[in-house]
């Protein structure tokens, strides 16, 4: 009969007392398993390949450090694909000409207005807004009409250009030039331009908050034939909330202050989704004059209700 050498038979004992304390080596994760994983992942939906991750640690401990592997590779692609389309988007914003990237809506409606004019008639409007790397740029246009007996009894006329430059995340730096004309408060023409510091207070998925101010200089056409320009200061406030996912809650209030007239204007409304680019919105405006033109009163009141169509 053969015999063990005493060396090996000595040694027998402590070789499994080493492999009774050595951890068991971690199993391979079962197929099925890891054809489950890999289908989350083909997806790319990261919530459902969390869930599908977590649900097989826990009925496959021994192959943890597989799962979050696979977990890992598909975060690392996620993360270099969005990382591509960014860069891309930047470097199609930077060589598109001036035209390109524009958004913007169309509004038509009626309105009712009260204070120097009580009446009803037809409001129209159009926004466009051109977002850069660093830059936006921001158009408004606004008309609000109506005639008693071929007369007019309301005209009113705004033009808004507005320029933006991002510092940072929350500071930015804004222009204005602005055209405004309203007989029944006492001008044919007022020019106003503008520019300063803005601090963006909120921005959140559903909720927006920014002001910004600085000096202006104005002009005033008034309607009796006599003009005035001052230097004054400008303070506005823009907020918007996304109530629910079809109904958004707006209010945009500015102030051109000066010694000499001081103007207000606060617009306060709700904007509800119609379906694909087609909305309604319920607005009301005040503007206030400390100086009206005589006999003309200083508050004016607007109620709107327009269709907006965004494109």
């Amino acid at each position: 009969m053969f015999a063990i050498p005493d060396p090996i038979r000595r040694a027998a004992p402590l070789a499994a007392l080493v492999l009774l304390a050595t951890p068991a080596a971690a199993q391979d994760l079962p197929e099925p398993v890891r054809a489950m994983v890999e289908a989350a992942i083909d997806t790319g939906d990261a919530a459902k390949v969390a869930a599908v991750a977590e649900a097989a640690r826990t009925t496959n401990p021994d192959a943890v450090e597989e799962i979050d592997g696979l977990v890992a590779a598909f975060t690392a692609e996620r993360e270099r694909i969005a990382a591509e389309k960014a860069a891309e988007e930047k470097r199609a914003l930077r060589e598109a000409d001036v035209f390109a990237h524009w958004s913007g809506e169309g509004q038509l409606g009626g309105f009712r207005a009260t204070g120097n004019a009580d009446q009803l008639g037809l409001t129209a409007g159009a926004k466009l807004e051109r977002e850069g790397i660093d830059w936006t740029h921001k158009i408004a246009l606004l008309a609000d009409y109506q005639e008693n007996n071929g007369v007019a009894a309301r005209e009113q006329y705004r033009a808004t250009y507005e320029p933006n430059y991002r510092v940072d995340d929350w500071v930015f730096l804004y222009g204005l030039a602005q055209f405004e004309s309203d007989r029944f408060q006492g001008y044919d023409a007022r020019f106003s331009v503008s520019g300063g510091a803005g601090l963006t207070l909120l921005d959140e998925k559903d909720r927006q908050l920014s002001v910004k101010g600085g000096p202006a200089w104005r002009r005033t056409e008034r309607v009796e034939g006599t003009a005035r320009e001052r230097i004054s200061a400008l303070a506005a406030l823009d907020f918007d909330w996304q109530v629910a996912e079809r109904l958004k809650l707006f209010e945009d209030a500015s102030v051109f202050y000066e010694p000499e007239g001081t103007t207000l204007a606060a617009r306060t409304g709700l904007e509800a989704g119609l379906g694909a680019s087609l909305s309604a919105r319920f607005s009301y405006a005040v503007e206030y004059e400390t100086d009206p033109l005589a006999g003309a009163v200083s508050t004016d009141t607007l109620t709107r209700f327009t269709l907006i169509y965004g494109f």
